[in-house]
């Protein structure tokens, strides 16, 4: 099991990034949660095997079809003890 916080950067909000998020994070049978932070970012925590957190961590440099991607950025976090995966409200 892996549980990772990402923060990712670029047009990321207004364009569905956090809806994306959450169909292809429950799609991976990933738990966590996905929201938007006030700077323009946007922050998820990805809980699940190895290469299915991998994968989509890999995938968030695509994104939904409106965005565009400049960075994201990946650290080590402890795992979500709710086992469902949720859209948390902005930060």
């Amino acid at each position: 099991m892996k549980s990772v916080h990402v923060t990712v950067a670029g047009k990321v909000q207004g364009v569905w990034y956090r809806a994306w998020v959450l169909g292809a994070a429950q799609k991976l049978g990933l738990y966590g949660w996905v929201r938007n932070k006030t700077n323009g970012d946007v922050e998820a925590v990805f809980c699940g095997l190895d290469e299915k957190v991998d994968q989509m961590v890999k995938q968030c440099w695509d994104g939904s079809p409106a965005s565009n991607v400049s960075n994201v950025m990946v650290t080590p976090a402890d795992l979500v003890e709710d086992e469902r995966f949720v859209v948390l409200r902005s930060s």
